[in-house]
């Protein structure tokens, strides 16, 4: 048992099942006042916990939500089953980080994360959904992250709901590869918008959403730069539009103006995730180097800063 980062305590068993204890400071609280206030528990999901077999029980007793709570009583929501129609299609996964509410993937390029029009069997959420089916679970597909088809690196999925919604604060870095010489870190703050007559292409304008990219140098040779990219906001192709604007597209990124003369595909590569454990409170911190596409930008003519 240990605190609860928002006024509880919590254990979890094997039912997946979450338990909260109730301090001091929600002593004689409504049932749902505890859950929402100090749980996070959404307004939707009590919802469906209240029509859940034994969705919320305390000290192992089924407890209505307009009922009043006491210190040191262990309230329990059952996770409810999720529902899942994606085709399971076999292939590989390389995992970073599993446990029973949370899956972490380095995924590769030229792999939609999602079922699309045009893919509806060679996505991630395919192979993870067999994946998943021959480890005993079933859990809708609930990417926290979702990256381009040609976007490498890690992609955090939550297997529930609840741990989906307490995993909005996810922290995330980018690495990616330039064209031309950049000779300082910067900060982009240009609103982004979709560019007139496009369904998927970017632009800045003033008349976008706010849009705000952090750039650090990372290394230099005599074609690329190579930058971290943290993000104060997420927008659709917000690194490789912020780039262009700057007159640095993504080496690869034919799409806002890079050449594909030494890489095939966008030099953009989600390589940190950091967030707190919404179940454990435990600091997960993952780090994921480059795949060998882009390190090989980085073998032209070397020069180190």
């Amino acid at each position: 048992m240990c605190s609860y980062h928002i006024q509880a305590i919590f254990s979890v068993n094997m039912d997946k099942t979450i338990s909260f204890t109730v301090t001091e400071k929600y002593d004689n609280a409504l049932c749902k006042t505890f859950l929402k206030r100090a749980c996070g528990v959404s307004a939707r999901m009590i919802t469906r916990l209240v029509r859940t077999e034994l969705g919320i029980t305390r000290n192992g007793e089924q407890i209505r939500t307009v009922d009043h709570v006491n210190t040191g009583d262990v309230i329990n929501i059952k996770i409810p089953v999720d529902t899942n129609e994606i085709v399971p299609v076999k292939g590989e996964l390389n995992i970073v980080f599993e446990d029973r509410y949370i899956l972490i993937i380095n995924k590769p390029i030229n792999m939609p994360v999602h079922p699309t029009k045009n893919h509806q069997n060679d996505t991630l959420a395919n192979i993870v959904r067999d994946y998943s089916l021959n480890r005993g679970e079933s859990y809708t597909f609930r990417v926290i992250n979702r990256i381009d088809r040609d976007t490498s690196g890690l992609v955090v999925i939550a297997k529930d709901k609840y741990t989906a919604s307490k995993l909005k604060s996810l922290y995330k870095e980018y690495t990616a590869i330039c064209e031309g010489i950049i000779e300082c870190d910067g900060t982009i703050n240009k609103p982004i918008t979709l560019k007139k007559g496009s369904k998927m292409v970017r632009e800045v304008n003033d008349m976008g959403a706010r849009a705000v990219t952090h750039y650090f140098i990372l290394k230099r040779n005599s074609k690329y730069t190579k930058i971290l990219c943290k993000l104060d906001t997420g927008r659709t192709h917000q690194i490789r539009c912020h780039m262009k604007f700057l007159g640095y597209p993504l080496a690869g990124d034919d799409l806002y103006g890079g050449k594909r003369n030494d890489i095939n595909r966008q030099a953009l590569h989600c390589s940190r995730v950091s967030f707190i454990h919404p179940i454990t409170g435990e600091n997960i911190d993952i780090n994921c180097p480059i795949p060998n596409d882009m390190k090989k930008l980085m073998d032209i003519d070397i020069t180190h800063i």
